[in-house]
């Protein structure tokens, strides 16, 4: 079996075909993949230490007004077309899968024209344009909400879940701790803004910070992003030491071990990071992005927090005594703690990169 997955710009697109990669090999231990993105996003850096082949194209997003910018997306996009062409020729691929993001466009068309199997993966309930876009072309459309099954052709539609959840469901928390080297019994908290990191949570989180000192039976893992880090950094070491039971990171990759071992996480509500969370059974404070199309994550966010699993704060009520709040009342109530955990595990979908596997190999006759 010979497989290209595509999908980059953010972790929620690059860990689920990651996933769908892994699940591949484990089933086709002479089989090949080939990851397909942009040397501009996450996946450039990911993909190899995950240990696949990797291949870059040149390729943007469109904007969402008239501008000559748009009129070099459409050439690149072109050159793109043509330049995975190539590389799925060359590659002799069995079937291509998108999992979104705009570098997986002229890939999955690419393929289309080509009479190569397609398959794309919607990860939320409210589909990406890439994802709109490429469903008149792909042959199957995989979605992890059926609620997204509304926005695409239905005969093409199948319900498979996030296959990021399988993976995260599978994880060792003793790894996750030794991993941060924790080597006390003390509730971890997770504080991320996603693969980017986020300004917001860093702010109230810093600004939260000396009280948090406070609190010796818990310990926070504050993970920046790469372009927050060093600035965080220096505005803690302003306020004297960095506190004990604080840790700073600007990136984690082996974050499903590091999820396995959290009792309670604060981030962003992208819906890849919803099926790890749900896959666990994790408590969360959900701060959803507003920066983002049809307002999609505040959708995931409140989906979450309607079936008890999560606390929403919006961006513009985050402040540092809103989220001290929220989390004291989460992690100093245990009884309202193993409720949430209870609550956001009966959401999750641990089967489901067997589902899209399952799809995968009925779309290429294997």
């Amino acid at each position: 079996m010979k497989i290209i997955v595509t999908g980059g710009g953010t972790g929620g697109h690059i860990y689920p075909a990651l996933a769908l990669a892994k699940k591949v090999m484990e089933q086709h231990p002479d089989g090949e993949v080939l990851y397909i993105g942009s040397d501009k996003g996450l996946e450039a850096d990911i993909v190899p230490r995950a240990g696949f082949k990797f291949e870059a194209i040149e390729i943007s997003g469109f904007k969402r007004s008239l501008s000559l910018e748009n009129m070099k997306t459409i050439i690149r996009f072109l050159k793109g077309v043509s330049a995975s062409k190539k590389l799925i020729r060359d590659f002799g691929a069995d079937a291509v899968i998108g999992t979104g993001g705009y570098v997986c466009g002229p890939v999955v068309y690419a393929a289309a024209k080509l009479g190569v199997p397609t398959m794309i993966h919607e990860q939320n309930v409210i589909p990406g344009l890439t994802n709109k876009f490429l469903s008149r072309y792909a042959d199957r459309i995989a979605v992890s909400f059926s609620s997204s099954a509304q926005y695409f052709s239905t005969d093409k539609v199948v319900l498979t879940g996030n296959p990021r959840a399988s993976e995260v469901a599978k994880a060792d928390p003793q790894q996750g701790r030794a991993s941060l080297d924790l080597r006390t019994n003390r509730k971890m908290v997770l504080v991320v803004g996603g693969s980017r990191g986020a300004r917001a949570i860093n702010e109230a989180f810093l600004e939260a910070v000396p009280v948090l000192a406070n609190q010796k039976d818990l310990h926070f893992v504050y993970v920046t992003g790469e372009v927050h880090y060093e600035n965080v950094v220096a505005k803690l070491k302003k306020g004297g030491e960095i506190p004990s039971n604080v840790s700073i990171y600007p990136f984690i990759y082996n974050m499903p071990e590091v999820l396995a071992a959290t009792d309670l996480i604060i981030n962003r509500a992208g819906a890849s990071f919803l099926a790890e969370i749900t896959s666990l059974g994790i408590p969360s404070i959900l701060v959803p992005s507003p920066y983002v199309t049809n307002n999609h994550q505040e959708k995931n966010a409140r989906w979450l927090e309607d079936n008890g699993a999560a606390t929403v704060l919006l961006e513009k009520d985050l402040t540092a005594n809103t989220l001290v709040e929220s989390i004291e009342q989460i992690i100093q109530d245990p009884i309202k703690w193993r409720a949430m955990g209870e609550a956001a595990k009966s959401l999750g979908e641990p089967l489901s990169v067997e589902k899209l596997y399952g799809e995968l190999k009925e779309l290429i006759g294997h």
